[in-house]
This record gives structure tokens, C-alpha cells and sequence, in this order.
């Protein structure tokens, strides 16, 4: 007898062994018909898999997000397939699921083309309409090897021998296909559907290594139903429009060189004044909350990285270089290790703590090449850090505190919609400290959350090597989640730094530091706001508030008397000094995204006002400047939006 308990808390009996497939048809046909896989004790198996003993079972279908998943890695397999199909030389490699989709790297002397997405979709939905059984077989180490040998697939060879020598080897068969695949997979190719869709080619070098062969990536999309790929294909069009890097461009506020410095921002007027807006913002809002503010070093010796452990994690992702006398220095990776001298520097005591540090710290890692993306991927760049140094007893208040500062400053910019995750302890080959610290920092974090009816998620094991961290992650108005900042709970490197304050009693005791990121990058959230605003960004954001523009070349000399009483009101003005008509300059005003133009004529200029228009509200007739000026301080004060 097998008891299979559901979801629901009720309990299916079975005489012996049963499929994933048989419960779900116990269940219901409706069901049944839609199962892709089953979780059996939260692992996900295949329906044809078989359940010996009483266990927890959950049928999943393309609705929940393991389904979802599971149809993306299927749709993989089969558009390995069709390339197999209609090129028989061509090696495949690896085929995962990613967010929103998957993608396949092939081995291919020719390039493939956008022209040939129409012919591997058609052979697609050519498979996916033959719902050839998608069935799974373990075998040997040595047959595995031996059958991807005999059919010429030696990137699938080398896979096999580098897996650990207790690694059940499994292969995925539909149709004359045959993949090397952990699973699960979907029962029949019909289940993928028809909402596929190949969205682009890219290269891709051999297991991510720059010293192998480069490889071509074909990058599709898959969903549930059509409607939910037409949503997905509608809002990458949009996202297209949204692009930081072509508004970058159209709105002079950045560009890359990427011979001369590739992965590094070349800043212009008006993009530097964003940057430096944000800094302004962020510097207020942490002396209104307590924080100093200080600057370290950018270069300094390498041993200060070998302490903290971060050489040895990321070492080949810093920037370093060995002096004459043979000391080896290295371009700061973080901004950590900085902050903890500064701390050292005197005796504290518990009366001083918490005690709250902030640094805008440019920052350099070397970033490969293939995964620089304008502002959101980079090798330089400025975090918003600060490191929090308390007692014990203050860190879970502190993360309260600086949670509710995160959240405070995300719903300023706009973001209100924010997923909180908590990043628990990684394996323990990759983090240092004990089971009891990291007991006692995870709970902290938590505890903040709970405690204040935070909603979060768990993103099991992904936590920094030294500590557990909160990651926010904001929804842009086109529904896009981005990965911003982070509070990481850390009594590691105190330890290593010996790192200390004089308690009540007199005694030393080990301080607990917390990293704190609000944007985590100035640089990727600026990216973001270029493209959540679509480049229009809010009055006080914008570099360019109000734009001044006579109507011919005689009202100059009032428009710039109008565009100098602005700027003595310190609103960042810019007067249109083109000589063209007054539908180009508005034009080209629009085209900026600015959010006033100030329009001066003859009219204007006898009556002493100026003619208003808002990018946002369109013509608001014509005011007194200073009655302007009034209600526009008053936009800009209260963050509207």
C-alpha cells in the first residue's frame, strides 16, 4: 500500500508503485490531460516516474512557475531536434531554461541567421505536432560515453567525464533524439505546445571559457498559451523602445569606448547630472538617518582582499598589479575592507554604536567581455555602500531600520512594486564561519522581515560567502524585475579584521557588521531609470527641467534673462539657441523629453510672462515666471511623478 497525500492535506491509497501520471489521473482527467511533471517530496520528477513509497505528491502544470520552466527545457530538447533535423553536422552542446525562455548552444561552422529562425520554428511545431514520447533511460558512465561517441556529439563526451563519479547519468530520447539531461521533462513533445517563438543568435564561448571554441546560442522564448507570448513579445518591443542604450545615445547622457576602455562610462553633461542628482538625493537621505560619510582608497595592497577572503573567491576578477619593490596592490573590487580600517581607527565603545558609514566607492571587477551590457553590466562602477557596525543586540533594529530607508527610497523613485529575498548560507565549500553564526545572522534577517509583515521569498543557498543578504528586486512599468540593492548581515570579516568595541562591562567584544546597497549601482540604476521612465524621467530627476525657447532670433535677449532667473532658482535650465523655426525647436525639445518648455514671443515678452508647455499635461497658457517658478519648486519638492 502507497499513501499518496495531496496538496489539499487529503490522502490518495495506491496497492503499490504508482506513476506521477496515475495520481494525476486519480485526481482528475482535466488535470491529467495538463500534467507535465510531479513534485514528490519537493523533487521534481517525470510523470511516468514511479512513487514505491508514502509521499507527499504535487502535480505541476505549465501554470505553476516548475512548470513553466519544465516546458522551456523541453522546448530545448526540441528545437535541438529540429536543428539536428535539418543540419545532421551540427553538434549540440547545452540547452537550459533561463527567465522567460531558453536557449541551445550549437557547434556549427556556418552562422546561423535570423532568416533561419523560420525554418527551425517550422520543423518545431512539426515535432511538437507528432507528440513524439519524451522517455528517459540511466545508464554507465562508460556506455553513456561510448553511445555519444558513436554519434559524434563530443561535447557531450567531455560533459559526461567531468561529472562527479556518483553521478546518475541520464539521457532524454524523442523521436531519433537522444540528449544527455538531468530531467525532468514534459511527457510528449505535443505538451510544449505552439507558444514558442526564436528571438536571436549570439556567440558563446565553450562552458563560458574565453580560451575555447566559440559557439552559437539560439535564444527563444516559450509560454504557457499564445496570449502569454503575445504579452512577452509585445512587452520586448517596448522594451526595445525603452533601451538605455539608444536613449543613452538620442539624449547625450553617455556613451562607451570600447576599445579604449570597454565596460566603463564615459559620463556626459547631462548624464553626469543625473548621477550626480542621485548622489545628492542618497547623500540627504543618509545624513537625515544618521550616516557619515567617508572615502577610501582606490588602490591598495592586495593582502587587505587575501584577509577578507575575496581574493580568493574572486580573485581573477580584480584588477592588480605589482609595484618595483614587489609589493602587489590591486584596483578595489568593493569597497569592504576600506570601511573596516576606517572603523579601526580609535577605540569605540558600545556608546558609539551603531555607528553607520557611508561611501560612494568607484569600484573595478573584471567582468568578461560577452557579458558587458551598457549600464547594467559593467567593469567600473559607483555603489551606494555604507557598513553598519553594531553590537549583537542591534542588528536585528539595524536591519529594520535600514529596510524601511531601502523601501522608502525605491517608493521616491517610483518603485512600489519590490520583491524581497532572503539568501541563505551557500554550500559549505563556498562560505566561511560557523553553522551557529550564520543560525544567528539568517534568523536576524528574518526575523526584521516577519516581525514588521515584510513578505519575502527564500533564495536558498545563495547568500554571500561570509554572510546572508536581503536582495530587493524592483518591477519597472513594463513589469521587468531588476536586482538592485542588498543588506548583508556579516560577523566574519569583523572577525578576520579584529574588529572590536568596549562594552558596558569594560571588555572587548566583536562588533557585527552590516553591507547595505540602496541603487547598488549608481550606474545600472540609472540604467533602470532610463528605462522605467522610458527616458522621460520626473522633473526632479531630469537633467534638464525646463528648456527656454523664443519664438525668433529678436526674443533672444528675454529669453535669456527668463533662463537666467531660473537658474538663480537652481533649476537646471537650458536655452534653445538654435536658429530654427519654432516647430523644430519644439520638436527637438520633445525629442529630449524635457519636462517644460518655456515658449517667449513678442507677447510674452511685453507682458513679462512666459507661455507654458508640459511634456506631461501639454499647454498650460501663460504665467509670471516667478508664479512658475513657484509651483515648479514645489513639483520638484514634493517628487511628483
Amino acid at each position: 500500500m502507497v499513501a499518496i497525500k495531496l496538496p489539499d492535506g487529503s490522502v490518495m491509497n495506491f496497492d503499490g508503485a504508482v506513476s506521477g501520471k496515475e495520481v494525476a489521473e486519480k485526481i482528475s482527467a482535466g488535470l491529467a490531460k495538463n500534467a507535465l511533471a510531479v513534485k514528490v517530496n519537493d523533487k521534481l520528477q517525470d510523470l511516468a516516474a514511479t512513487i514505491t513509497t508514502d509521499a507527499t505528491v504535487t502535480v505541476i502544470t505549465a501554470k505553476d512557475k516548475e512548470g513553466l520552466a519544465i516546458l522551456r527545457h523541453s522546448c530545448s530538447h526540441v528545437m535541438a531536434e529540429a536543428v539536428k533535423e535539418l543540419w545532421p553536422d551540427v553538434q549540440v552542446t547545452i540547452g537550459p531554461a533561463i527567465e522567460n525562455g531558453f536557449y541551445y548552444d550549437f557547434a556549427r561552422k556556418e552562422p546561423f541567421t535570423t532568416e533561419d529562425f523560420a525554418k527551425i520554428e517550422a520543423k518545431m511545431h512539426e515535432i511538437v505536432k507528432r507528440d513524439e514520447e519524451v522517455s528517459r533511460k540511466v545508464l554507465p558512465r562508460n556506455e553513456a560515453i561510448d553511445y555519444f561517441k558513436s554519434i559524434g556529439e563530443h561535447y557531450k563526451v567531455e560533459l559526461i567525464e567531468d561529472l562527479p563519479e556518483n553521478e546518475v547519468i541520464s539521457l532524454y530520447t524523442q523521436g531519433n533524439f537522444t540528449d544527455l539531461c538531468r530531467g525532468p521533462h514534459v511527457p510528449s513533445t505535443g505538451k510544449i505546445g505552439d507558444a514558442f517563438k526564436l528571438t536571436k543568435v549570439a556567440g558563446a564561448y565553450w562552458r563560458g571559457d574565453s580560451s575555447r571554441e566559440m559557439l552559437q546560442r539560439i535564444y527563444a522564448t516559450a509560454w504557457a498559451n499564445k496570449k502569454d507570448l503575445q504579452e512577452y513579445l509585445t512587452m520586448l518591443e517596448e522594451a526595445e523602445k525603452r533601451d538605455h542604450r539608444k536613449l543613452g545615445r538620442e539624449m547625450d547622457l553617455f556613451h562607451f569606448e570600447p576599445e579604449y576602455a570597454p565596460g566603463a562610462v564615459f559620463w556626459h553633461d547631462k548624464g553626469y547630472k543625473i548621477y550626480r542628482k542621485l548622489i545628492e538625493y542618497m547623500r540627504n537621505r543618509q545624513e537625515h538617518n544618521g550616516y557619515i560619510e567617508i572615502s577610501t582608497p582606490r588602490v591598495m595592497d592586495r593582502v587587505l582582499w587575501e584577509i577578507s577572503g575575496h581574493w580568493d573567491k574572486y580573485g581573477a576578477h580584480n584588477y592588480s598589479g605589482q609595484t618595483e619593490d614587489k609589493k602587489w596592490f590591486c584596483i578595489k573590487p568593493m569597497n569592504c575592507p576600506g570601511g573596516l580600517l576606517v572603523y579601526k581607527q580609535g577605540i569605540k565603545s558600545y556608546r558609539d554604536l551603531p555607528l553607520r558609514v557611508a561611501e560612494f566607492g568607484k569600484v573595478n571587477r573584471y567582468e568578461a567581455s560577452g557579458s558587458l551590457m551598457g549600464l547594467m553590466r559593467v567593469r567600473e562602477f559607483t555603489q551606494d555602500d555604507a557598513h553598519i557596525f553594531c553590537t549583537p543586540e542591534q542588528m536585528e533594529e539595524e536591519c529594520i531600520t535600514t529596510l524601511k530607508l531601502i523601501l522608502d527610497i525605491y517608493k521616491d523613485f517610483g518603485f512600489e512594486d519590490v520583491k524581497i529575498y532572503l539568501s541563505t548560507r551557500p554550500d559549505s565549500i563556498y562560505r566561511i564561519g560557523s553553522d551557529e553564526i550564520w543560525d544567528l545572522c539568517e534568523n536576524a534577517l528574518a526575523n526584521a522581515l516577519t516581525s514588521h509583515g515584510y513578505k519575502f521569498e527564500i533564495n536558498e543557498g545563495e547568500g554571500a560567502f561570509y554572510g546572508p543578504k536581503l536582495e530587493f528586486i524592483l518591477k519597472d512599468a513594463i513589469g521587468r524585475e531588476w536586482q538592485c540593492g542588498t543588506i548583508q548581515m556579516d560577523m566574519q570579516l569583523p572577525e578576520r579584521f579584529d574588529v572590536n568595541y568596549i562594552g558596558e562591562d569594560g571588555e572587548k567584544h566583536r562588533a557585527v557588521m552590516l553591507h547595505r546597497a540602496g541603487y547598488g549601482s549608481l550606474e545600472r540604476f540609472i540604467g533602470i531609470l532610463i528605462e522605467h521612465f522610458a527616458g522621460a524621467f520626473p522633473t526632479w530627476i531630469a537633467p534638464v527641467q525646463v528648456k527656454v525657447i523664443p519664438v525668433t532670433e529678436k526674443h533672444m535677449d528675454y529669453a535669456k534673462s527668463v533662463a537666467k532667473t531660473l537658474s538663480e532658482s537652481n533649476i537646471r535650465v537650458e536655452l534653445e539657441e538654435a536658429n530654427e523655426t519654432l516647430g523644430y525647436k519644439i520638436r527637438k525639445a520633445q525629442m529630449e523629453k524635457v519636462p517644460y518648455m518655456l515658449i517667449v514671443g513678442d507677447k510674452e515678452e511685453k507682458s513679462h510672462t512666459v507661455s507654458i508647455r508640459s511634456r506631461k499635461d501639454g499647454d498650460k497658457g501663460s504665467m509670471m515666471v516667478p508664479m512658475f517658478i513657484a509651483g515648479l519648486m514645489q513639483e520638484i519638492k514634493s517628487r511628483e511623478y
